[in-house]
């Protein structure tokens, strides 16, 4: 085999090799969308009973009540539809796959085609989106929100 194709061999080998690797996926989650986890200050769901699992996103006092803080970073927005109870869901959008950019009004909204979903449940309140956001599994313990 000459030096040229064995050079072409092994530069698509790494490329196929960082492909497979970036395609790969981490979400532990397995992604189950059927509900909506929500977590109450105090309560912990899917904690365990230290309440250090999770990655810390924010205060309970971040979250404006009737309203939303989204956490780019991590694709995430939070909602306290009332005061104490605290909602999670992606901040992918359903329809582009943009990230939402703000919550207001009782809406988390997209500024690509202009999609709203609902702060308590994620419910498409307007399109082109026909799908709701992702629910997220979060824990509120001693006034810190984590993800997971």
């Amino acid at each position: 085999m000459n030096a040229r194709r064995r050079t072409v061999l092994a530069a698509g080998a790494a490329g196929a090799a960082a492909l497979a690797t970036g395609c790969g996926s981490s979400d532990e989650g397995g992604g189950d969308t059927s509900g909506t986890p929500t977590a109450s200050d105090g309560a912990s769901e899917g904690a365990s009973p230290g309440g250090s699992d999770g990655v810390e996103l924010a205060g309970t006092g971040d979250v404006p009540v009737g309203g939303g803080t989204i956490f780019k970073e991590r694709k995430v927005v939070v909602t306290q539809p009332e005061e104490g109870e605290f909602k999670a869901f992606s901040a992918v959008c359903t329809h582009a796959s943009c990230l939402v950019s703000t919550v207001s009004d009782g809406t988390i909204n997209c500024p690509c085609h202009g999609s709203r979903f609902s702060i308590t449940d994620a419910a498409v309140e307007a399109g082109p989106a026909t799908r709701p956001l992702p629910a997220e599994r979060i824990s509120v313990s001693g006034g810190t929100i984590r993800l997971g």
